[in-house]
Protein backbone atom coordinates (compact mmCIF):
# COMPACT_ATOMS: atom_id res chain seq x y z
CA UNK A 1 0.00 0.00 0.00
CA UNK A 2 1.20 3.57 -0.31
CA UNK A 3 1.48 5.77 2.23
CA UNK A 4 1.45 9.56 2.90
CA UNK A 5 3.78 10.01 5.98
CA UNK A 6 5.07 13.17 7.39
CA UNK A 7 8.90 13.32 8.82
CA UNK A 8 8.75 16.08 12.09
CA UNK A 9 12.30 17.47 11.97
CA UNK A 10 14.40 20.24 13.74
CA UNK A 11 17.09 22.17 12.94
CA UNK A 12 18.61 23.02 16.69
CA UNK A 13 21.60 24.60 17.71
CA UNK A 14 25.10 22.97 18.02
CA UNK A 15 24.78 21.76 22.00
CA UNK A 16 28.79 20.82 20.98
CA UNK A 17 29.47 24.80 21.03
CA UNK A 18 27.56 26.30 23.84
CA UNK A 19 28.77 30.13 24.74
CA UNK A 20 28.21 32.42 27.18
CA UNK A 21 25.59 34.21 24.27
CA UNK A 22 23.55 30.80 24.01
CA UNK A 23 20.95 32.65 26.36
CA UNK A 24 18.44 35.71 25.73
CA UNK A 25 17.34 37.27 28.72
CA UNK A 26 13.73 36.32 27.85
CA UNK A 27 14.93 32.95 28.77
CA UNK A 28 15.14 31.28 25.03
CA UNK A 29 17.50 30.15 22.96
CA UNK A 30 19.93 32.79 21.17
CA UNK A 31 20.10 30.40 17.87
CA UNK A 32 21.72 33.43 15.92
CA UNK A 33 24.65 32.65 18.22
CA UNK A 34 25.17 29.06 17.80
CA UNK A 35 25.78 26.83 14.59
CA UNK A 36 22.67 24.84 13.33
CA UNK A 37 22.92 21.26 12.32
CA UNK A 38 19.66 18.58 11.49
CA UNK A 39 18.90 17.52 14.93
CA UNK A 40 20.31 13.28 14.91
CA UNK A 41 17.45 11.43 16.35
CA UNK A 42 15.28 13.01 13.51
CA UNK A 43 17.85 11.77 10.94
CA UNK A 44 17.37 8.11 12.22
CA UNK A 45 13.20 9.14 11.76
CA UNK A 46 14.15 10.41 8.43
CA UNK A 47 16.25 6.92 7.35
CA UNK A 48 13.01 5.20 8.84
CA UNK A 49 10.55 6.57 6.39
CA UNK A 50 12.56 6.56 3.61
CA UNK A 51 12.70 2.54 3.80
CA UNK A 52 8.89 2.81 4.12
CA UNK A 53 8.55 4.47 0.99
CA UNK A 54 10.94 2.22 -1.12
CA UNK A 55 9.19 -0.71 0.50
CA UNK A 56 5.78 0.32 -0.49
CA UNK A 57 5.85 1.86 -4.32
CA UNK A 58 3.97 5.32 -4.55
CA UNK A 59 4.22 6.60 -1.10
CA UNK A 60 5.65 10.19 -0.24
CA UNK A 61 7.52 11.83 2.36
CA UNK A 62 7.82 15.03 3.42
CA UNK A 63 9.55 17.20 6.01
CA UNK A 64 7.53 19.05 8.50
CA UNK A 65 9.78 21.98 10.49
CA UNK A 66 9.48 25.07 12.12
CA UNK A 67 11.91 28.09 12.64
CA UNK A 68 12.79 31.13 11.49
CA UNK A 69 13.25 30.94 7.20
CA UNK A 70 17.03 29.56 7.47
CA UNK A 71 15.83 26.30 8.96
CA UNK A 72 14.56 25.41 4.84
CA UNK A 73 17.86 24.09 5.04
CA UNK A 74 16.82 21.39 7.01
CA UNK A 75 13.96 20.80 3.89
CA UNK A 76 17.04 20.81 1.34
CA UNK A 77 18.74 18.15 3.59
CA UNK A 78 15.67 15.48 3.35
CA UNK A 79 15.25 16.65 -0.28
CA UNK A 80 19.16 15.67 -1.03
CA UNK A 81 18.23 12.31 1.03
CA UNK A 82 14.76 11.47 -0.96
CA UNK A 83 12.25 12.97 0.36
CA UNK A 84 9.70 13.72 -2.03
CA UNK A 85 8.23 17.55 -0.48
CA UNK A 86 8.38 19.48 2.34
CA UNK A 87 6.99 22.48 4.84
CA UNK A 88 8.56 24.94 6.84
CA UNK A 89 6.25 26.89 9.64
CA UNK A 90 7.49 30.04 9.72
CA UNK A 91 6.53 33.49 11.41
CA UNK A 92 7.17 35.79 14.30
CA UNK A 93 4.13 34.23 16.36
CA UNK A 94 5.83 30.76 16.20
CA UNK A 95 9.35 32.05 17.94
CA UNK A 96 9.80 31.18 21.83
CA UNK A 97 7.75 27.62 21.62
CA UNK A 98 7.96 25.35 24.38
CA UNK A 99 7.20 21.75 23.53
CA UNK A 100 3.46 22.38 24.18
CA UNK A 101 3.13 25.05 21.95
CA UNK A 102 5.87 23.46 19.38
CA UNK A 103 3.08 20.72 18.88
CA UNK A 104 0.60 22.51 19.21
CA UNK A 105 1.94 23.78 15.78
CA UNK A 106 2.98 20.71 14.32
CA UNK A 107 -0.32 19.51 15.01
CA UNK A 108 -2.42 22.22 12.70
CA UNK A 109 -0.18 21.73 10.24
CA UNK A 110 -0.04 18.20 9.91
CA UNK A 111 -4.28 18.34 9.92
CA UNK A 112 -3.80 21.21 7.15
CA UNK A 113 -1.77 18.47 4.76
CA UNK A 114 -4.54 16.03 5.56
CA UNK A 115 -4.92 11.92 5.26
CA UNK A 116 -1.45 11.62 6.76
CA UNK A 117 -0.78 7.88 7.16
CA UNK A 118 2.59 8.15 9.17
CA UNK A 119 4.11 10.81 11.19
CA UNK A 120 7.47 9.92 12.11
CA UNK A 121 9.62 11.89 14.57
CA UNK A 122 13.07 11.57 16.52
CA UNK A 123 12.50 10.62 20.06
CA UNK A 124 13.88 13.85 21.10
CA UNK A 125 15.90 17.24 20.40
CA UNK A 126 19.57 17.84 21.19
CA UNK A 127 18.82 21.37 22.26
CA UNK A 128 15.61 20.70 24.85
CA UNK A 129 15.81 16.92 25.86
CA UNK A 130 12.28 16.41 26.81
CA UNK A 131 11.07 13.87 24.26
CA UNK A 132 7.95 15.26 24.79
CA UNK A 133 7.04 16.83 21.31
CA UNK A 134 5.98 13.35 19.48
CA UNK A 135 3.78 12.42 21.73
CA UNK A 136 2.02 15.25 22.20
CA UNK A 137 1.27 15.99 18.79
CA UNK A 138 -0.12 12.07 18.80
CA UNK A 139 -2.21 13.31 21.19
CA UNK A 140 -3.44 16.44 19.64
CA UNK A 141 -4.54 15.01 16.62
CA UNK A 142 -6.06 11.76 18.51
CA UNK A 143 -3.47 9.47 16.85
CA UNK A 144 -1.99 6.46 17.94
CA UNK A 145 1.90 6.52 19.10
CA UNK A 146 4.54 3.91 19.30
CA UNK A 147 7.76 5.37 21.36
CA UNK A 148 11.44 4.36 21.98
CA UNK A 149 11.59 2.66 18.05
CA UNK A 150 14.42 0.90 16.64
CA UNK A 151 13.08 -0.05 13.28
CA UNK A 152 9.96 -0.01 11.69
CA UNK A 153 9.76 -3.45 10.24
CA UNK A 154 6.97 -3.02 7.41
CA UNK A 155 3.01 -1.73 6.94
CA UNK A 156 0.62 -3.94 5.64
CA UNK A 157 -3.24 -4.03 5.52
CA UNK A 158 -3.41 -0.43 7.58
CA UNK A 159 -0.86 -2.06 10.32
CA UNK A 160 2.55 -1.02 11.46
CA UNK A 161 4.83 -3.49 12.38
CA UNK A 162 7.08 -1.81 15.15
CA UNK A 163 10.43 -3.13 16.98
CA UNK A 164 11.02 -0.86 20.23
CA UNK A 165 13.40 -0.45 22.87
CA UNK A 166 12.32 -1.14 26.61
CA UNK A 167 14.45 -1.55 29.33
CA UNK A 168 15.94 -4.90 29.57
CA UNK A 169 15.49 -5.99 25.95
CA UNK A 170 13.31 -4.82 22.61
CA UNK A 171 9.25 -6.02 21.78
CA UNK A 172 7.54 -6.20 18.76
CA UNK A 173 4.47 -4.54 18.07
CA UNK A 174 1.70 -3.55 16.03
CA UNK A 175 -0.44 -0.19 15.56
CA UNK A 176 -3.09 0.50 13.43
CA UNK A 177 -2.56 3.62 11.16
CA UNK A 178 -2.69 6.38 11.13
CA UNK A 179 0.10 6.62 14.15
CA UNK A 180 3.33 8.65 15.31
CA UNK A 181 6.19 7.06 15.74
CA UNK A 182 9.58 8.02 17.31
CA UNK A 183 12.62 7.00 16.72
CA UNK A 184 15.86 6.26 18.67
CA UNK A 185 18.79 7.89 18.21
CA UNK A 186 20.48 4.23 18.26
CA UNK A 187 18.51 3.23 15.31
CA UNK A 188 19.68 2.98 11.65
CA UNK A 189 21.48 5.66 11.03
CA UNK A 190 20.43 7.95 7.60
CA UNK A 191 21.82 7.46 4.13
CA UNK A 192 23.59 9.70 3.02
CA UNK A 193 22.71 12.73 0.36
CA UNK A 194 22.45 11.67 -3.49
CA UNK A 195 24.61 13.91 -5.39
CA UNK A 196 21.47 13.75 -8.31
CA UNK A 197 19.38 14.88 -5.69
CA UNK A 198 21.83 17.98 -4.31
CA UNK A 199 21.89 19.11 -7.81
CA UNK A 200 18.22 19.03 -8.54
CA UNK A 201 17.40 20.84 -5.12
CA UNK A 202 20.68 22.90 -4.22
CA UNK A 203 18.66 25.84 -5.48
CA UNK A 204 15.43 24.98 -3.10
CA UNK A 205 14.61 27.83 -1.35
CA UNK A 206 11.18 28.94 0.80
CA UNK A 207 10.30 32.52 -0.15
CA UNK A 208 11.42 34.29 2.72
CA UNK A 209 14.99 32.86 2.23
CA UNK A 210 15.40 34.51 -1.04
CA UNK A 211 17.55 38.15 -1.18
CA UNK A 212 16.95 40.87 -3.74
CA UNK A 213 18.83 40.80 -6.58
CA UNK A 214 19.68 36.42 -6.77
CA UNK A 215 21.23 35.44 -9.82
CA UNK A 216 18.99 32.20 -9.90
CA UNK A 217 15.70 34.00 -9.15
CA UNK A 218 15.05 32.93 -12.88
CA UNK A 219 14.13 29.48 -11.66
CA UNK A 220 11.44 29.65 -9.49
CA UNK A 221 9.46 30.48 -12.22
CA UNK A 222 10.83 27.60 -14.87
CA UNK A 223 11.20 24.98 -12.24
CA UNK A 224 7.70 25.00 -9.59
CA UNK A 225 9.59 22.45 -6.96
CA UNK A 226 12.11 24.49 -6.11
CA UNK A 227 9.56 26.82 -4.31
CA UNK A 228 9.43 25.18 -0.99
CA UNK A 229 5.94 25.42 0.99
CA UNK A 230 6.16 28.51 3.84
CA UNK A 231 3.17 28.50 6.58
CA UNK A 232 2.37 30.78 8.87
CA UNK A 233 0.11 30.69 11.88
CA UNK A 234 -2.61 31.99 9.71
CA UNK A 235 -2.00 29.91 6.95
CA UNK A 236 -2.76 26.61 9.34
CA UNK A 237 -5.42 28.23 10.94
CA UNK A 238 -3.38 27.97 14.14
CA UNK A 239 -4.40 30.16 17.37
CA UNK A 240 -1.80 33.15 18.09
CA UNK A 241 -2.36 32.47 21.88
CA UNK A 242 -1.44 29.02 21.92
CA UNK A 243 1.66 29.45 19.42
CA UNK A 244 5.10 31.00 20.58
CA UNK A 245 5.49 32.48 23.55
CA UNK A 246 2.26 33.16 24.16
CA UNK A 247 0.97 29.32 24.51
CA UNK A 248 4.52 28.22 26.39
CA UNK A 249 3.67 27.96 30.39
CA UNK A 250 7.71 26.92 29.98
CA UNK A 251 10.49 29.12 31.17
CA UNK A 252 13.75 28.97 31.23
CA UNK A 253 15.41 30.70 34.00
CA UNK A 254 19.03 30.37 33.33
CA UNK A 255 21.40 28.16 31.10
CA UNK A 256 24.81 27.43 32.90
CA UNK A 257 27.92 25.59 31.57
CA UNK A 258 29.45 22.90 34.53
CA UNK A 259 33.04 21.97 34.25
CA UNK A 260 34.14 19.58 36.59
CA UNK A 261 37.18 19.87 37.94
CA UNK A 262 39.40 17.19 40.56
CA UNK A 263 40.60 19.61 43.37
CA UNK A 264 41.02 17.00 46.37
CA UNK A 265 40.11 13.34 46.65
CA UNK A 266 38.70 11.61 49.74
CA UNK A 267 38.68 8.41 50.76
CA UNK A 268 34.56 7.40 52.55
CA UNK A 269 34.32 4.59 54.31
CA UNK A 270 30.71 2.72 54.18
CA UNK A 271 29.10 4.42 57.08
CA UNK A 272 26.23 6.02 56.44
CA UNK A 273 27.15 9.34 58.17
CA UNK A 274 30.08 9.72 55.41
CA UNK A 275 27.84 9.24 52.29
CA UNK A 276 25.06 11.47 53.74
CA UNK A 277 27.68 14.24 54.35
CA UNK A 278 29.10 13.54 51.11
CA UNK A 279 25.83 13.84 48.84
CA UNK A 280 25.38 17.12 51.23
CA UNK A 281 28.13 18.51 49.62
CA UNK A 282 27.56 17.84 46.11
CA UNK A 283 24.36 19.31 46.56
CA UNK A 284 25.45 22.44 48.04
CA UNK A 285 28.15 22.89 45.12
CA UNK A 286 25.71 22.16 42.52
CA UNK A 287 26.74 19.23 41.23
CA UNK A 288 24.26 16.83 41.39
CA UNK A 289 20.51 17.87 42.07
Amino acid sequence: MSLNIVVLAKQVPDTRNVGKDAMKADGTINRAALPAIFNPDDLNALEQALRLKEQNPGSTVGILTMGPPRAGEIIRQGLYRGADTGWLLTDRLFAGADTLATSYALATAIKKIGKVDMVIGGRQAIDGDTAQVGPQVAQKLGLNQVTYAEEILSVKDGVATIRRHIDGGVETVEAPLPVVVTVNGSAAPCRPCNAKLVMKYKRATCPMERTEGDPYSYLYDERPYLTLNQWSVADVDGDANQCGLAGSPTKVKAIKNIVFQAKESKRLTAADAEVEELVKELLAEKIIG
